[in-house]
């Protein structure tokens, strides 16, 4: 690839890593930078995968402060997280490439409707925790059973894909856990780093070492240049990222998406 190439993969790795920190849908950045510059689409979503993995655990060390007191139920979805994570990666490898191709342009668009409804969403989740406390509710620290079966889906779609896995996951622990939304953002970043990185591991062990017949392929260069962007962004979401206008981001993610999905239909 030319210097400029890698100059806007870099760039879309600093924003990803951002607004995977903040928001939770920055493949949606990446996946259409890595089309447009000519990787195949399963080839660009694994590379995708593997070099978002290091921003996702910058932003969760950025919110370390946000998971203090979350120890246990951290454990227990980490659990669902990283066996939704298994089956998405194993799924990706073992169906055939054009199934991949056929459904990427749903899931794309099921991504932008998420983050175009992220903000509805974030008013119902803190209506509810506002309600419980007018209640007087006891504030809850487990788990529901439905929770963790949402988180378990959503770690199925994370390590198939994951555009806006965020957004979902937020979403699902908001309505299912009484909690502050900024503790939750924290857990979720938690969560969706370990979907990430065993879907990481999956990917290099069968690349790698040729398991199971596949022919996966990882472009190594463009994986280490997202990488290096997404924790740069990481950083900045966990320190400076909430300050930057939600509608901006939203808007930027919604015209990428958008323009993702009709490329990949008109070609």
């Amino acid at each position: 690839m030319s210097p400029l190439e890698l100059a806007a993969i870099l760039l879309a790795g600093v924003w990803a890593g951002m607004i995977n920190t903040v928001v939770g849908s920055g493949t949606l950045i990446t996946f259409p930078t890595l089309l447009a510059l000519g990787v195949p689409p399963v080839t660009a979503n694994i590379t995708n995968n593997i070099g978002l993995v290091p921003g996702s655990v910058a932003g969760a060390i950025g919110y370390r402060r946000e998971l203090e007191g979350q120890r246990s139920r951290t454990l227990r979805l980490l659990v669902a997280s990283v066996s939704g994570g298994v089956v998405g990666a194993c799924l990706l490898l073992v169906l055939p490439p054009g199934a991949f191709e056929a459904v990427v342009p749903a899931l794309i668009l099921l991504g932008v409707v998420l983050v175009v409804l992220q903000p509805r969403l974030s008013r119902l989740v803190a209506a509810r925790a506002e309600a419980r406390a007018e209640a007087g509710e006891a504030e809850r620290r487990d788990v529901p059973w439905w929770a963790w079966v949402g988180t378990l889906l959503t770690g199925v779609y994370g390590g198939y894909f994951g555009a806006a896995q965020g957004v979902l996951l937020i979403s699902l622990l908001g309505i299912g856990i009484n909690d502050t939304l900024q503790r939750l953002n924290g857990l979720k970043n938690i969560l969706a780093a370990a979907v990430n990185g065993v879907a990481t591991v999956i990917f290099v062990l069968v690349a790698e070492l040729g398991l199971f017949g596949s022919d996966a392929d990882i472009d190594w260069l463009v994986a280490v240049v997202l990488g290096i962007g997404a924790v740069v962004g990481g950083f900045l979401g966990a320190s400076i990222g909430r300050r930057l206008p939600p509608v901006a981001l939203r808007a930027i993610i919604v015209v990428v998406g958008v323009v993702a999905v009709t490329t990949m239909l008109l070609t």
